[in-house]
Protein backbone atom coordinates (compact mmCIF):
# COMPACT_ATOMS: atom_id res chain seq x y z
CA UNK A 1 0.00 0.00 0.00
CA UNK A 2 1.40 3.38 -1.26
CA UNK A 3 0.95 5.52 1.94
CA UNK A 4 -0.31 9.61 1.08
CA UNK A 5 1.91 12.53 0.91
CA UNK A 6 2.97 14.37 4.18
CA UNK A 7 1.46 17.41 5.00
CA UNK A 8 1.98 20.19 2.47
CA UNK A 9 3.61 18.11 0.07
CA UNK A 10 2.15 19.45 -3.24
CA UNK A 11 2.64 22.93 -2.20
CA UNK A 12 6.56 21.89 -2.17
CA UNK A 13 6.38 19.72 -5.07
CA UNK A 14 4.83 22.99 -6.85
CA UNK A 15 7.43 24.86 -5.97
CA UNK A 16 9.91 22.35 -6.81
CA UNK A 17 9.30 22.18 -9.85
CA UNK A 18 9.22 26.00 -10.90
CA UNK A 19 13.01 26.34 -9.11
CA UNK A 20 14.43 23.81 -10.59
CA UNK A 21 12.80 24.48 -13.60
CA UNK A 22 14.32 27.85 -13.62
CA UNK A 23 17.71 26.52 -12.88
CA UNK A 24 18.30 23.00 -14.57
CA UNK A 25 17.83 22.22 -18.33
CA UNK A 26 15.70 18.72 -18.71
CA UNK A 27 18.46 16.99 -20.09
CA UNK A 28 20.38 13.73 -18.57
CA UNK A 29 24.44 13.44 -19.03
CA UNK A 30 25.04 10.86 -20.74
CA UNK A 31 25.65 11.33 -24.11
CA UNK A 32 23.81 9.72 -26.64
CA UNK A 33 22.61 10.11 -30.14
CA UNK A 34 19.40 7.20 -30.45
CA UNK A 35 17.07 5.38 -27.65
CA UNK A 36 19.71 2.32 -27.89
CA UNK A 37 22.92 4.19 -27.41
CA UNK A 38 20.96 5.73 -24.09
CA UNK A 39 19.79 2.10 -22.85
CA UNK A 40 23.35 1.06 -22.97
CA UNK A 41 24.72 3.51 -21.26
CA UNK A 42 22.14 4.06 -18.75
CA UNK A 43 23.01 0.67 -18.05
CA UNK A 44 26.64 1.13 -18.19
CA UNK A 45 26.31 3.93 -15.63
CA UNK A 46 25.94 1.49 -12.76
CA UNK A 47 28.13 2.13 -9.92
CA UNK A 48 30.27 4.98 -11.95
CA UNK A 49 29.92 8.50 -12.89
CA UNK A 50 28.07 9.94 -16.18
CA UNK A 51 31.64 11.52 -17.04
CA UNK A 52 33.18 8.12 -17.32
CA UNK A 53 30.46 6.21 -19.17
CA UNK A 54 30.96 9.31 -21.70
CA UNK A 55 34.46 8.31 -22.49
CA UNK A 56 33.90 5.06 -23.24
CA UNK A 57 30.58 5.28 -25.28
CA UNK A 58 32.12 6.68 -28.83
CA UNK A 59 34.35 3.91 -29.49
CA UNK A 60 31.91 1.25 -28.06
CA UNK A 61 29.13 2.76 -30.23
CA UNK A 62 31.07 3.81 -33.04
CA UNK A 63 32.69 -0.52 -33.18
CA UNK A 64 28.93 -1.60 -32.42
CA UNK A 65 26.22 1.08 -33.68
CA UNK A 66 23.43 -1.43 -33.56
CA UNK A 67 21.54 -3.94 -30.74
CA UNK A 68 22.33 -6.54 -33.56
CA UNK A 69 26.59 -5.60 -33.40
CA UNK A 70 26.82 -5.49 -30.18
CA UNK A 71 24.72 -8.54 -29.33
CA UNK A 72 27.65 -10.30 -31.98
CA UNK A 73 30.10 -8.76 -30.09
CA UNK A 74 33.12 -10.59 -28.77
CA UNK A 75 33.08 -9.97 -24.65
CA UNK A 76 36.59 -9.80 -24.29
CA UNK A 77 36.71 -6.58 -26.73
CA UNK A 78 33.87 -5.49 -24.78
CA UNK A 79 35.27 -5.58 -21.59
CA UNK A 80 38.03 -3.64 -22.95
CA UNK A 81 36.27 -0.73 -24.10
CA UNK A 82 34.33 0.16 -20.83
CA UNK A 83 36.80 -1.18 -18.47
CA UNK A 84 36.84 2.68 -16.90
CA UNK A 85 33.63 2.32 -15.59
CA UNK A 86 34.14 -0.65 -12.92
CA UNK A 87 32.73 -3.92 -12.78
CA UNK A 88 33.13 -4.24 -16.88
CA UNK A 89 33.09 -7.44 -16.81
CA UNK A 90 29.19 -7.68 -14.78
CA UNK A 91 28.09 -4.61 -17.35
CA UNK A 92 29.46 -6.43 -20.63
CA UNK A 93 27.29 -9.22 -19.52
CA UNK A 94 24.64 -7.12 -19.28
CA UNK A 95 24.63 -5.11 -22.27
CA UNK A 96 24.95 -8.05 -24.56
CA UNK A 97 22.21 -9.82 -22.88
CA UNK A 98 20.34 -6.65 -23.45
CA UNK A 99 20.73 -6.32 -27.07
CA UNK A 100 20.02 -9.55 -27.57
CA UNK A 101 16.88 -9.74 -26.63
CA UNK A 102 16.02 -6.23 -28.02
CA UNK A 103 17.18 -8.55 -31.47
CA UNK A 104 14.78 -11.40 -30.27
CA UNK A 105 12.29 -9.70 -29.18
CA UNK A 106 12.10 -6.49 -30.93
CA UNK A 107 13.92 -6.90 -34.22
CA UNK A 108 16.43 -4.60 -32.06
CA UNK A 109 14.35 -1.32 -31.76
CA UNK A 110 14.24 -0.45 -28.22
CA UNK A 111 10.58 -0.20 -27.23
CA UNK A 112 8.81 2.98 -25.64
CA UNK A 113 6.42 1.64 -22.87
CA UNK A 114 7.58 0.54 -19.88
CA UNK A 115 6.37 -2.83 -20.35
CA UNK A 116 8.50 -4.16 -23.03
CA UNK A 117 11.43 -2.15 -21.57
CA UNK A 118 11.17 -3.99 -18.15
CA UNK A 119 11.36 -7.09 -19.86
CA UNK A 120 15.14 -6.42 -21.53
CA UNK A 121 17.90 -7.78 -19.08
CA UNK A 122 19.24 -5.29 -16.91
CA UNK A 123 16.23 -2.78 -17.57
CA UNK A 124 14.66 -2.20 -14.14
CA UNK A 125 11.75 0.88 -13.55
CA UNK A 126 14.27 3.89 -12.99
CA UNK A 127 16.39 2.86 -15.98
CA UNK A 128 12.40 2.25 -18.46
CA UNK A 129 12.07 5.92 -17.26
CA UNK A 130 15.25 7.53 -18.28
CA UNK A 131 14.62 5.70 -21.83
CA UNK A 132 11.30 6.75 -21.86
CA UNK A 133 11.68 10.61 -20.60
CA UNK A 134 15.25 11.24 -22.01
CA UNK A 135 14.58 8.78 -25.59
CA UNK A 136 11.35 9.31 -26.59
CA UNK A 137 9.85 12.25 -24.65
CA UNK A 138 7.28 10.08 -22.86
CA UNK A 139 6.69 11.22 -19.41
CA UNK A 140 8.68 9.03 -16.91
CA UNK A 141 9.88 9.43 -13.44
CA UNK A 142 13.13 8.16 -12.79
CA UNK A 143 13.88 7.07 -8.75
CA UNK A 144 17.58 6.87 -8.58
CA UNK A 145 19.57 7.32 -5.62
CA UNK A 146 19.37 11.00 -5.46
CA UNK A 147 16.08 11.30 -6.17
CA UNK A 148 15.53 9.44 -3.05
CA UNK A 149 17.68 11.41 -0.88
CA UNK A 150 16.20 15.01 -1.77
CA UNK A 151 12.30 13.65 -1.92
CA UNK A 152 12.43 12.75 1.42
CA UNK A 153 14.65 15.53 2.38
CA UNK A 154 12.18 18.38 0.77
CA UNK A 155 9.14 16.28 2.79
CA UNK A 156 7.55 15.34 -1.08
CA UNK A 157 7.41 11.81 0.38
CA UNK A 158 8.20 9.71 3.81
CA UNK A 159 9.76 6.50 1.87
CA UNK A 160 12.58 4.95 0.52
CA UNK A 161 10.38 2.68 -1.54
CA UNK A 162 11.52 3.94 -5.67
CA UNK A 163 8.18 2.49 -6.84
CA UNK A 164 6.13 4.09 -3.90
CA UNK A 165 8.36 7.41 -4.33
CA UNK A 166 7.39 7.16 -8.34
CA UNK A 167 3.63 7.08 -7.68
CA UNK A 168 3.62 9.49 -4.93
CA UNK A 169 5.29 12.45 -6.98
CA UNK A 170 3.60 11.31 -9.97
CA UNK A 171 0.16 11.97 -8.54
CA UNK A 172 1.49 15.67 -7.53
CA UNK A 173 3.08 16.73 -10.57
CA UNK A 174 1.57 17.12 -13.68
CA UNK A 175 2.71 14.28 -16.32
CA UNK A 176 4.57 16.97 -18.39
CA UNK A 177 7.20 17.62 -15.36
CA UNK A 178 7.68 14.16 -14.39
CA UNK A 179 11.16 14.16 -16.97
CA UNK A 180 12.01 16.97 -16.23
CA UNK A 181 11.48 16.93 -12.29
CA UNK A 182 13.64 13.62 -12.19
CA UNK A 183 16.40 14.60 -14.28
CA UNK A 184 16.58 18.04 -12.21
CA UNK A 185 16.90 16.49 -8.77
CA UNK A 186 19.37 14.04 -10.04
CA UNK A 187 21.45 17.49 -11.27
CA UNK A 188 20.67 19.68 -8.27
CA UNK A 189 21.51 16.41 -5.61
CA UNK A 190 24.87 16.16 -7.84
CA UNK A 191 25.72 19.54 -6.94
CA UNK A 192 24.31 21.19 -4.28
CA UNK A 193 21.92 18.79 -2.30
CA UNK A 194 24.67 16.48 -1.90
CA UNK A 195 24.46 13.52 0.54
CA UNK A 196 26.63 14.02 3.29
CA UNK A 197 27.17 18.31 3.17
CA UNK A 198 24.17 19.49 1.49
CA UNK A 199 24.82 23.32 0.59
CA UNK A 200 21.69 24.38 1.95
CA UNK A 201 23.08 28.13 1.86
CA UNK A 202 23.06 28.13 -1.91
CA UNK A 203 19.79 26.09 -2.21
CA UNK A 204 17.07 27.71 -4.52
CA UNK A 205 14.81 26.06 -2.25
CA UNK A 206 16.14 26.64 1.31
CA UNK A 207 12.93 28.57 2.23
CA UNK A 208 10.49 25.58 2.34
CA UNK A 209 12.81 22.52 2.50
CA UNK A 210 12.04 20.75 5.95
CA UNK A 211 15.67 19.72 6.41
CA UNK A 212 17.23 22.89 5.13
CA UNK A 213 19.81 24.11 7.66
CA UNK A 214 20.22 27.93 7.46
CA UNK A 215 18.10 30.70 6.76
CA UNK A 216 16.41 31.39 3.79
CA UNK A 217 18.79 33.21 1.23
CA UNK A 218 18.00 35.46 -1.96
CA UNK A 219 16.80 33.19 -5.05
CA UNK A 220 19.34 32.61 -7.76
CA UNK A 221 18.58 33.54 -11.46
CA UNK A 222 18.54 30.85 -13.61
CA UNK A 223 22.41 29.43 -13.91
CA UNK A 224 23.89 27.81 -16.74
CA UNK A 225 24.41 24.13 -16.16
CA UNK A 226 26.39 22.84 -19.21
CA UNK A 227 25.86 19.39 -19.74
CA UNK A 228 25.63 16.90 -22.68
CA UNK A 229 22.56 15.28 -24.31
CA UNK A 230 19.64 16.42 -26.43
CA UNK A 231 16.56 17.15 -24.33
CA UNK A 232 13.40 15.34 -24.80
CA UNK A 233 10.68 17.89 -26.43
CA UNK A 234 7.42 15.64 -27.39
CA UNK A 235 6.05 14.68 -24.13
CA UNK A 236 2.71 12.33 -23.93
CA UNK A 237 0.90 12.96 -20.78
CA UNK A 238 0.12 8.84 -20.54
CA UNK A 239 0.74 8.15 -16.39
CA UNK A 240 3.57 4.81 -16.34
CA UNK A 241 1.60 3.92 -12.98
CA UNK A 242 3.49 1.39 -11.40
CA UNK A 243 1.75 -1.79 -11.02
Amino acid sequence: MVPSPPRGARTRARLTVERLRDLYPAVTELRHENPFELLIATILSAQTTDRSVNLVTPELFRRYPTAADLAAADPAAVETLIKPTGFFRAKTKRIIAASRKLVEMFGGVVPSNIDDLTKIPGIGRKTANVILGAGFGVPGFAVDTHVIRLSNRLGLVRTKDPVKIEYQVCSMVPPEEWTGLSLRLILHGRRVCIARRPRCEECVLNDFCPSSTVRPKPRRTRATVAVAGPPSSRPVPTPNRPA
